[in-house]
């Protein structure tokens, strides 16, 4: 089963209408959207505006490949199951979005193992051709390591003074009567 989704906040029909036409041409009954508030109707897909989080988990866990947009929720995801995904960014120039975070994102994680990060709607569906081929990156392990948690409460710890310091700042303001 391919599991698409495009989060929950804004329409991404760009990324709908490319699965869905691929499903049609490939005459493929196994592809399962979550398609938000989408003005586009798929025709090939079994589609769902909002798919309640424990039971696209167990979607998730069940497809043998993701495609998404480029949220950093898909991708964790994706990574967290052992399973390869595609993504396609949004892009805030034709108003699919705020801003151009997905873009960023999509340049961050093109050579990641298992994430197959897509040019446009074309690409999507050559990687699509291809999906048989796709293979997933070692399940990343939900879990914080020990490590990261030591490095992390070091930096807190290292950088408290500056913080302290400047919230202090702020509070002498405040009870100055000085505009924040």
């Amino acid at each position: 089963m391919i599991l698409v989704s495009v989060g929950t906040q804004l329409p991404f029909d760009r990324l709908i209408q490319a699965v869905d036409s691929w499903a049609e041409a490939n005459a493929r009954t196994d592809v399962v959207g979550q398609i938000g508030p989408s003005r586009y109707t798929p025709r090939a897909m079994r589609c769902f505006p909002f798919i309640e989080h424990r039971q696209f988990y167990e979607l998730q866990k069940q497809c043998t490949l993701m495609v998404s947009h480029a949220g950093m929720g898909s991708l964790i995801g994706a990574m967290e199951l052992g399973k390869p995904i595609i993504i396609l960014a949004r892009d805030h120039r034709r108003g699919e979005h705020r801003n151009g975070h997905q873009l960023a994102t999509l340049g961050q994680f093109r050579n990641f193992p298992g994430v197959y990060a897509a040019n446009d709607e074309q690409h999507v569906k050559e990687l699509l051709d291809r999906s048989h081929e796709l293979t997933a990156a070692p399940s990343l392990d939900p879990q914080a390591s020990t490590e990261f948690i030591e490095r992390l409460a070091a930096y807190v710890e290292d950088t408290a003074p500056a913080r302290l310091r400047l919230a202090d700042r702020w509070r002498k303001r405040r009870g100055a009567g000085g505009a924040v």
